[in-house]
């Protein structure tokens, strides 16, 4: 009978660690969560309701993907990119999301077309209304779509990643409104993918990421500690 209980349990401990971890990596990608913001373990536990192990687990997750530092005797802080580190992810950045062009457009149909002018909607709506969190989500999915297009499942966790390490670098170094990228250069890379011109298509979408970079001001601002209960009061009983 317990060894029955026991079954049970793990597929929920599991799924409870995994709707935490999402939580938090939301709040972070979506500048909820600042660079720098400390993540107690004790005040964590409390507002998901679940013990100091479990928030330890998730905390060691998200450093593993480099969105959280976890620090001896100071423990853990929402990353916080450095100059070298934000410039090093959006040349990377460039060299992966250029390079995949050729298969993109190889693959690339109508219906592709539309998800992606559809997606630039979005995005246009949230900055019309200054919906931070809603433009960061669709200017990252904009890039991730794009990138599936090719069908190369493997580059595109990987833009998926950068493009999440990518919104820390926003959050910690871009000015105060910079949410995501600019609409325009988007519709003008979905202009270019339906001309199938491959070296102008490549020239912007170059051009898009140096002018993200360019527009990065490299000034930190201080570290508070977020109101915890607000961002994730409603998920204790979830």
């Amino acid at each position: 009978m317990n060894d029955e209980k026991s079954l049970h349990a793990a597929p929920a401990l599991q799924d409870k660690d995994e709707s935490i971890y999402q939580a938090l990596m939301t709040a972070i990608v979506e500048h909820q969560l600042l660079p720098g913001s400390k993540l107690p373990e004790e005040a964590l536990a409390d507002v998901f309701g679940v013990s100091r192990t479990g928030i330890r687990k998730v905390l060691q997750r998200l450093a593993t993907v480099q969105m959280v530092t976890l620090t001896p005797k100071r423990g853990a802080h929402v990353a916080s990119p450095s100059v070298e580190e934000a410039r090093e992810i959006f040349r990377t950045r460039t060299l992966l999301e250029v390079a995949n062009l050729p298969d993109i457009l190889a693959h690339c149909q109508p219906p592709h077309l539309a998800a992606l002018s559809a997606i630039i909607g979005q995005e246009q709506q949230a900055h019309e209304i200054y919906d931070g969190p809603a433009a960061i989500r669709a200017s990252a999915e904009f890039h991730i779509q794009l990138q599936a297009i090719s069908g190369n499942q493997v580059l595109t966790e990987m833009v998926t990643s950068l493009s999440q390490r990518s919104s820390l670098v926003i959050a910690a170094w871009g000015a105060p409104w910079r949410q995501g990228c600019r609409c325009h250069d988007h519709e003008h890379l979905v202009e270019l993918l339906r001309q199938k011109a491959l070296q102008p298509l490549s020239a912007a979408l170059t051009h898009h990421f140096e002018h993200i970079v360019a527009s990065l001001r490299f000034e930190r601002a201080g570290v508070c500690l977020p109101d915890f209960a607000r961002l994730f009061g409603d998920r204790k009983e979830s």
